[in-house]
Parts: C-alpha cells; sequence; structure tokens
C-alpha cells in the first residue's frame, strides 16, 4: 500500500534520512515511509523525531522497492511525503 502512496506522491516526496530529518524539523511533512530491511540505526532517528512530532510511520518491506517508487535506480531507507 505505501509503495503506491509514494509512487502518487511522486512530485511531492523526500528521499533520504538527512533530507527527512530536515524536512521535518522544518514542518510540512504528513507521512514518512520506512524500509524495514534498512539499517536500523539509520532509520532509528527518522522514527523518533517522528514520534515527537506526532508523524504517521508506514513501514515497507524493501529499499529497493521503496526506491524504484520513488523513480530511482537505488534503494531508499526513508522516504517522506510533503503535505
Amino acid at each position: 500500500m505505501s509503495y503506491e502512496k509514494v509512487a502518487e506522491a511522486k512530485p511531492n516526496i523526500v528521499i533520504g534520512m538527512k533530507q527527512t530529518l530536515k524536512a521535518m524539523k522544518l514542518g510540512g511533512i504528513k507521512e514518512v515511509v520506512v524500509a524495514d530491511d534498512a539499517d536500523q540505526h539509520v532509520t532509528d532517528k527518522v522514527v523518533r523525531l517522528a514520534k515527537e512530532l506526532t508523524t504517521p510511520v508506514s513501514h515497507v518491506d524493501s529499499m529497493q522497492r521503496l526506491g524504484e517508487a520513488c523513480g530511482i535506480d537505488v534503494g531508499a531507507a526513508v522516504v517522506s511525503i510533503k503535505q
């Protein structure tokens, strides 16, 4: 389900942990999507901040498929959808 959400929101997405953290701190993120096969030390910061900001977090099983949904040729550990 979240792969489709990301693909549909493609012009309004932020890809990657650093960019997602920055966008979350600035505000305007309505949901975060995290790949379960990503290194946990990479995704923990994003999940923690999302809880603090009460931003919904969705989980998907594959970094590779998440990257494909974003239209990139590499895997994505974290993607956020702008409001």
